[in-house]
């Protein structure tokens, strides 16, 4: 899930192991487009961003008043889409939506992608990704989701092997140690930056790297947002299952992917997600394999 500035869907958990500050407190609006006929009332972790200003006024435009629900906690939104508190919220990916409907028995469903932020290796001590030293010492998430992700990152950059493959469920159990080139240390997700001192490397979401100040040139390997591994991250509007097909929700996706909103999302959030225009069938579809994968644990 995205981690926003002063956040991290996030995830979100989206996520979301990961807390966002806006402006308004759960359950207050943080905001609504007037004359519309139609008020679509949307959870969110960013509320503050200046670019939701451009997503309202384009969906005022098309009769459609945007409210926005702020929330600090990812464990909020989807209970209040689900109670009917919320028409759609925005701050998760797949992989968070389908473990909260696995773990509680819900039905939510993705109707429109937003983007995929690339899960980054930080190193504050080595200057590239073959300068991490054999045995070397990094640090991840401990969080299911951002852990398992972190994993498959560090797989993906030759850091370790994963006896499973590697999957979206993958733990530091799957490790195989002797064919590994690091060892891993989980922690709070709140503390990998701060591990960076000592550690050699460390998994850092979003939203945490922007608290610590860390910059693009500290990063020495990123997830490649357009590998298979990438898909259950991609962030997503969801709704409940009976509004799955309602046109002004597929309207309100559309306004995202505006250029205009495209441009103003990346002024307020930075250039490091990547926009995705996946279809409701295909995020859809995607979700169902990942639920019947976390079902069949």
């Amino acid at each position: 899930m995205r981690l926003p500035r002063a956040l991290s869907l996030l995830v979100p958990a989206v996520a979301l192991a990961v807390l966002a500050s806006g402006c308004a407190a759960p359950g207050e609006s943080s905001g609504g487009g007037e004359g519309g006929s139609r008020t679509v009332r949307i959870g969110v972790s960013d509320g503050a961003e200046p670019y939701w200003n451009v997503f309202r006024d384009k969906a005022a435009a098309e009769g459609i008043a945007v409210e926005l629900v702020n929330f600090t906690d990812y464990n909020q939104p989807n209970p209040a889409l689900a109670q009917g508190q919320l028409d759609l919220n925005q701050f998760q990916h797949l992989q968070y939506l389908a473990n909260y409907n696995v773990q509680n028995d819900d039905t939510l469903v993705p109707v429109g992608a937003t983007a995929v932020y690339p899960l980054p290796l930080y190193s504050t001590k080595h200057a590239d990704l073959a300068q991490i030293p054999q045995g070397g010492q990094v640090v991840i998430p401990n969080d299911a989701v951002n852990q398992a992700r972190a994993l498959n990152v560090l797989q993906s950059a030759g850091l370790l092997r994963l006896t499973d493959g590697g999957t979206t469920t993958s733990t530091p159990a799957d490790i195989d140690a002797a064919a590994s080139k690091v060892r891993v240390t989980p922690v709070d997700a709140a503390q990998t930056a701060a591990n960076l001192t000592s550690a050699d490397a460390a998994i850092v979401n979003n939203n945490y790297a922007q608290s610590a100040n860390l910059t693009q040139d500290q990063v020495v390997y990123s997830e490649d947002p357009d590998s298979d591994k990438a898909k259950p991250y991609i962030n997503l509007f969801v709704a409940r299952a009976e509004g799955k097909d309602d046109p002004a929700y597929a309207t309100l996706v559309r306004i995202y992917h505006d250029q205009q909103v495209l441009d103003a999302a990346r002024r307020d959030l930075g250039d490091g997600g990547v926009f995705r225009d996946n279809s409701p069938a295909d995020l859809q579809q995607t979700l169902a394999g990942i639920e019947q994968q976390l079902r069949s644990r």
